[in-house]
């Protein structure tokens, strides 16, 4: 199970969880007797109190952390992730210069979203890994107005808020602001950096049959480059290895654009499609949320984006199932989040259950890390130097 937090393991606990790694990788991979090597990293943990992936161990546990992601619906692709290695990277200033690259390269040519994760500099004994403080590489400023009410995405008010505090002047006010890196070199304080402008690929979102819908103004960003969570690989915490594959449609256009807590957006595009909103038994909001769906992906097919739908990413992940069935591993999976947020009984992963059950490697939210995407530490308050990571 996921560690309470994200401080590193040691000792007995690290050589077997490290032990238990090795077997896997040398049993999956067919690399033959692991004796050799969990010796060689049983001595190297005695010598530092920590040891060193290879790099196939590496691409292997990132790869194995998706496979085993109970939330996430896209795994049919775990095996396509790319692994960037920049391990040997501590510095703030040299993870957002990574991270920009992490963004284009995710893009490739054409909008062709790639799976794509980095990984820097791991946690050992004495030294932090690097840290971002994001929750995504790209992400949305949410402005507390003064009276009240927030511009723009009220769920990054937090570290909005902290990257001011940092010395971010802010944007021009607009909905969407794209927010600057909060990053946390190893032994460091956060300090922000500016994304650069072709770092960020967004997609204006309009509607097939009603020209009226540019007038909303609306977009979002092509890559949900998740910049949180800790790779645990082995008992060895990587805080830092932001990872993308592509969006499905709802993740933008049933949540992000209609939550009550997000953009709220479901009463205006009612509004403007002359529903009447006086009663929930006229289904508007139903309504509403399948037109708002159709609009994201309607955009995003015609900027050439890569994006998936419910329908056909349901089926998808009962392929997923079958394959790992067949080689007899149990598929882990939350069923709140693998079912849509958007017709769930239409789709055929809502009649069924799932093996709940977390196994490692892994993606973990530790509790540390939630709390510096809402802008909540320590250090929040100190003054920190910015930087554009422009390279």
């Amino acid at each position: 199970m996921p560690r309470p937090t994200d401080a590193p393991l040691s000792g007995p606990d690290l050589r077997r969880a490290a032990a238990e790694f090795v077997r896997l990788h040398h049993g999956e991979a067919r690399r033959g007797d692991p004796a050799p090597r969990i010796a060689q990293v049983f001595t190297e943990i005695a010598e530092t109190g920590t040891y060193r992936h290879t790099h196939d161990e590496l691409v292997f546990g990132a790869r194995l952390a998706w496979r085993n992601a109970a939330r996430c619906i896209g795994r049919l692709y775990w095996r396509s992730l790319h692994v960037l290695d920049r391990r040997e990277l501590t510095a703030a200033e040299d993870i957002a210069a990574a991270s920009a690259a992490h963004l284009r390269e995710a893009v490739g040519e054409g909008g062709r979203i790639r799976p794509l994760i980095t990984v820097f500099a791991p946690d050992a004994p004495g030294r932090p890994g690097p840290r971002i403080w994001n929750e995504q590489l790209i992400r949305y400023a949410g402005y507390q107005r003064p009276g009240g009410g927030v511009v723009g995405d009220p769920h990054n008010v937090g570290i909005t808020a902290l990257a001011r505090r940092l010395g971010w002047p802010g944007g021009p006010g607009s909905p969407f602001d794209v927010l600057p890196l909060v990053i946390q070199g190893s032994d460091d304080k956060p300090r922000w950096f500016r994304l650069p402008p072709d770092a960020v690929l967004e997609v204006p979102i309009e509607h097939p049959d009603h020209a009226w819908w540019a007038e909303l103004g609306l977009r979002w960003h092509a890559v949900p480059a998740l910049a949180c969570m800790c790779l645990e690989i082995g008992g060895v915490c990587y805080p830092a290895a932001p990872f993308n594959g592509w969006y499905m449609g709802t993740e933008i256009g049933a949540r992000n654009l209609a939550d009550s807590d997000r953009y709220d957006l479901l009463p205006r595009v009612a509004e403007r499609l002359g529903l009447d909103t006086r009663s929930d038994r006229s289904l508007w909001k139903d309504r509403a949320l399948v037109e708002l769906n159709r609009a994201v992906l309607h955009s995003f097919d015609r900027a050439g984006v890569t994006m998936t739908d419910h329908h056909t990413e349901s089926r998808r992940f009962l392929t997923h199932l079958g394959r790992e069935e067949s080689k007899g591993r149990t598929v882990g999976a939350d069923w709140s989040w693998i079912v849509p947020p958007l017709s769930g009984s239409a789709t055929p992963v809502f009649h069924r259950t799932y093996d709940t059950v977390e196994r490692h490697p892994a993606y973990v939210h530790h509790p540390e890390a939630l709390a510096r995407t809402r802008g909540e530490s320590g250090e929040s308050g100190e003054s920190g130097e910015s930087g554009d990571a422009l390279v």
